[in-house]
């Protein structure tokens, strides 16, 4: 129950689950989600396509976000072609998982309204500037990430739409307190360990692997040895980044360039206003506004008619008083009647609202200021720098793309066209390359015929915005079997470890048994011995022991209970629980955050069940993949 709940409070749908939008993967693939055409398909969810575009972009999306979590590790893993394999598919499967919930959520009759999109765009600290929303700032971050307006629009509702829909699973969940308390005991107990590590080198080192078995082995495993297809490429990169520091822009030019442009560096006109809300539509709640409309004209205090009438409880105390507020934040019928109050104590009529009935009062005006040039010259002198940039990036990219086509067997004159230098490489496997090489496009550049076969220069490939490139290929070998010569040392070094753990297993199975037997003296007897007493909890430093500790039974009439485990080194390392301490939970805050933890687990658990039923319901197929539909 305790692992499950760990990993329930873990997983991806509890993430996703607490998470209000998860802004990342909205620009990693976006883009790819909107676009229309006739594209091949990957996934169809009922009538709900999902391009085979859109599975490559979120799966190299994902595939980039674990490269840079778990590094090598991540890139021996992607060696093996099944778990690559494994890897595409769930991917996939969470893309269907999406589309399920947002068309059940649909189904439900849930929606996410333009306002409520707005709010939230407006709310994202990406688009702001010193905490307030630049609109500026937005369509330059969008227009960098290659998306619309529209698009991210759409993408936020339809988050925000799939969100609505599982936080009502989350909300539906609730713990009993003599289930908590069960649990609270569980996780709170503790355990008496002693430990003994046999360390693997001291086997591995001591193993003779002789000519024989090792050419026996590679015989058997060829596949292990086999070398990639290989190439040897040239490019040219040109990037806004190399050219930045050419760019020198005067004082007189950022000056002139402030006094033609103040309003960009002025701060938006605020107001502040008390407002008492009637709320609904109704025909009652219209004529209660208006008779307190009434009051107030007769010359009612607005604070007190506020305090005592206003269904705004929370502005309602402060006398219906609202923070300092732009336009765009409001509700636009609430807005336009706000700023079309002349001074301070001009009140309006009834304002009809999304919320229902308003009367609001002016209490003061935040006249626009301009920003000293002082204070903004940095911002002027970066932003001017960038349009230069992007104006000379252009001109070398037109530059290049022209050379590069003219003279289709050579970078040289490309290079001397752009000033720019040529990279070369020596044999390389695309699969295990970072950086410029690992681009989708340009890896799919590399291995055309054009370019992989000919010899010819590719066209000028964008990697990003104001970064591109130019690649050929100047050699190039196939996959094949490495000789077993050259890999002689590794093929012994692998089945010295595989008999070095095989052994290490076994002597600790050994001892086990002989411990076990009642034979203490087995460890000395060895020249080992074991660790002091370290009391260890579930969420210990050490994950391997606390793991198998926590399996172990609990020892009776004094017999110790002996598991055993592997190191992160691959050590083995036997275990002795001697007690197992039962502690009192403490009644602190730990308890609301426990609590929570394990209503988030039975949260998984309904999702998962609703899932399971959402595609029992539904038609899901795989148009482009070797995958049954369900």
């Amino acid at each position: 129950m305790m692992e499950r709940l760990r990993e329930g409070a873990n997983s991806i749908w509890v993430k996703i689950i607490l998470s209000l939008i998860i802004f990342s993967f909205v620009f990693a693939g976006v883009g790819s989600y909107l676009a229309g055409g006739n594209e091949q398909v990957a996934a169809k969810v009922n009538d709900k396509e999902i391009s085979q575009r859109a599975f490559e972009q979120a799966y190299q999306n994902q595939r980039n976000q674990m490269q840079q979590r778990l590094g090598d590790y991540f890139s021996t893993l992607m060696g093996d072609p099944a778990y690559v394999q494994q890897f595409r598919n769930s991917v996939l499967e969470r893309m269907v998982n999406d589309e399920l919930i947002e068309q059940r959520a649909t189904e439900l009759g849930l929606s996410v309204s333009d306002a409520q999109v707005k709010q939230a765009i407006v709310a994202m600290p990406a688009f702001q500037v010193d905490g307030v929303f630049n609109n500026e700032q937005y369509n330059l971050t969008l227009r960098r990430a290659g998306i619309s307006p529209e698009q991210f629009a759409e993408s936020i509702r339809k988050d925000m739409l799939r969100q609505q829909f599982l936080s009502a699973l989350e909300g539906s969940d609730f713990a009993l307190n003599n289930e908590l308390n069960e649990l609270r005991k569980l996780e709170s107990q503790e355990r008496v360990v002693r430990t003994l590590k046999l360390n693997l080198a001291d086997f591995t080192d001591k193993v003779t692997v002789t000519d024989e078995e090792a050419k026996a082995y590679y015989e058997k495993n060829k596949t292990q040895f086999t070398r990639p297809a290989q190439v040897k490429v040239s490019y040219i990169e040109l990037s806004d980044k190399n050219l930045v520091n050419n760019i020198k822009i005067t004082d007189k030019e950022a000056e002139a360039y402030y006094n033609e442009h103040k309003s960009k560096y002025s701060t938006a006109e605020k107001i502040q206003v008390s407002h008492i809300l009637v709320k609904g539509d109704s025909d009652a709640s219209k004529a209660k506004a208006e008779a307190l409309l009434a009051e107030l004209k007769a010359g009612a205090n607005f604070a007190d008619v506020a305090k005592k009438s206003s269904d705004d409880t929370f502005s309602a105390k402060d006398g219906g008083k609202l923070d300092w507020f732009g336009k765009g934040v409001m509700d636009p019928a609430f807005e336009k009647a706000a700023f079309s109050l002349a001074k301070p104590g001009d009140m309006s009529g009834l304002v009809k609202s999304s919320f229902g009935y308003h009367i609001i009062l002016l209490d003061g005006i935040e006249e626009p200021k301009v920003k000293p040039f002082a204070d903004v010259k940095a911002s002027i002198v970066t932003e001017l720098q960038e349009q230069q940039v992007a104006e000379q990036f252009y001109k070398l990219q037109s530059k290049l793309a022209e050379t590069a086509f003219e003279s289709p067997d050579s970078l040289d004159d490309a290079a001397e066209a752009v000033k720019a230098k040529i990279i070369k490489t020596g044999f390389i496997s695309l699969q295990d390359e970072k950086g410029v090489l690992s681009d989708k496009k340009v890896q799919e550049a590399l291995q055309s015929p054009e370019v992989h076969d000919d010899g010819m220069n590719s066209d000028v490939i964008e990697i990003a915005p104001e970064h591109v490139v130019v690649v050929r290929v100047d050699d190039a070998r196939p996959e094949s079997v490495l000789p077993f010569t050259d890999v002689e040392a590794k093929v012994k070094t692998l089945l010295a470890q595989q008999k070095g753990e095989k052994q290490a297993t076994e002597k600790a199975d050994s001892i086990i048994a002989a411990l076990r037997d009642g034979k203490s003296d087995v460890v000395a007897k060895d020249g080992l011995s074991f660790s002091g007493d370290q009391t260890i909890t579930r969420s210990g430093p050490d994950a391997n022991v606390a793991r198998v500790a926590f399996t172990l039974p609990k020892p009776k009439d004094g017999k110790v209970s002996y598991g055993m485990t592997r190191d992160n080194k691959g050590n083995v390392e036997i275990i002795a629980l001697d007690k197992v301490v039962n502690v009192a939970p403490s009644k602190d805050d730990v308890d609301t955050q426990f609590a929570t933890q394990v209503e988030n687990m039975f949260a998984q658990q309904d999702l998962s069940a609703t899932l399971q039923t959402l595609r029992e319901s539904a038609k899901v197929t795989y148009p482009m993949l070797d995958k049954p539909a369900n």
